[in-house]
């Protein structure tokens, strides 16, 4: 099988000619049909994240090996099953949740595998959907799609969308709250129709590019905000009757972005922080007690968040937006162009 591989960090990625693995026990062979391209595909190129006082953390220092195979979003059709595998079928339509633990931590006994103390997510920790083929570790990471769900916009669900979804989640919203969306990229979109699908919230999407502001609009915002052309913090409070914003769900998780954050955050305020951009803050300690703000981190979310993402999404409650198609070879452009901010939505690679 051939897949795109990260053979070494920030060199063009090669495409290769692989063994395709043969599945044993609980495991599955699914043949990919689309991969999303996430920012965490991103940083495994790069080979970093963005530390405390300007410091990069390194992905090995996060237990992340080369050459890597990159790809944690994946939709495709079972090929083959391991003898202990049960209740899929061969070209049956498939969704992988990528968010493996060890199965032992407190995390994992709680089935919030992607909260592990060791995690071996696809295409982080183990090869993932670059490729042809992707072998899944046990069946019960597979959730089926309907005959009718396509492939592209089914990929992103499992990481863009089960990030945003776990973000809502956590904003604790209810009707009518401001929930100021801060990045409006393929996560942010996302969190921007399950708010307002599943809360009912009202919706201030904030970014620096019009055109996304506008796919934004489209998608379900009510107000938009572009923080380069305006002040954010003035914005915001002009819109909320000077009281600020019931939440914040921070898609990009900078020191700028939290920072202004912090600045428009109503009493009683939940700041979700999800994005890995990266840095540091600087809090004023006397303000939490006072105003009583939570910040709280969102990492993905369980399989059961998945499988109820997957029923909105087969209902037509939400869709991706899927931005661009790459081949194979063309893993590095897609890379490149996410980085430059150049794709609306998801792009996603059709091996």
């Amino acid at each position: 099988m051939k897949a795109a591989r990260i053979v070494k960090v920030n060199e063009p990625l090669q495409v290769q000619e692989l063994q395709t693995p043969t599945p044993k026990g609980t495991q599955v062979l699914v043949k990919v049909q689309s991969a999303g391209v996430c920012h965490s595909d991103v940083h495994a190129w790069e080979g970093y994240y963005e530390g405390i006082d300007g410091q990069k953390l390194t992905t090995t220092e996060r237990g992340v090996k080369y050459p890597l195979t990159p790809g944690h979003e994946v939709s495709g059709e079972v090929e083959t099953l391991g003898e202990q595998a049960e209740g899929f079928s061969k070209n049956e339509k498939v969704l992988v949740y990528p968010w493996i633990g060890e199965g032992l931590c407190p995390a994992c006994r709680l089935g919030e595998e992607n909260l592990c103390d060791k995690p071996r997510s696809l295409g982080i920790y183990t090869d993932g959907g670059y490729a042809q083929y992707v072998l899944v570790p046990s069946y019960k990471y597979l959730v089926k799609l309907g005959d009718d769900m396509d492939m592209d916009t089914s990929a992103p669900l499992s990481c863009a969308g089960l990030t945003a979804y776990g973000a809502v989640k956590n904003a604790g919203l209810k009707p009518d709250d401001n929930v100021v969306v801060v990045g409006t990229g393929g996560l942010g979109l996302m969190a921007i129709q399950l708010a307002k699908a599943v809360t009912g919230a009202n919706i201030i999407a904030m970014d620096l590019d019009d055109q996304k502001l506008d796919v934004a609009k489209k998608n379900g915002a009510n107000i938009t905000i572009n923080s380069k052309k305006e002040d954010p913090v003035k914005a915001v409070m002009e819109v909320t009757d000077n009281l600020g914003a019931d939440a914040v769900l921070d898609f990009v998780n900078a020191s700028a972005t939290v920072e202004t954050d912090m600045k428009f955050l109503r009493r009683r305020a939940r700041l979700v922080l999800v994005g890995l951009f990266g840095g540091e803050l600087k809090l004023g300690l006397v303000s939490m007690p006072t105003r009583a703000y939570r910040i709280i981190g969102s990492y993905t979310g369980t399989i059961s968040d998945l499988i109820e993402l997957v029923s909105l999404a087969k209902r037509g409650v939400i869709k991706p937006v899927i931005g661009g198609h790459f081949k194979l070879d063309q893993a590095t452009e897609a890379l490149t162009m996410l980085t430059k901010g150049k794709i609306i939505g998801r792009g996603v690679i059709n091996p």
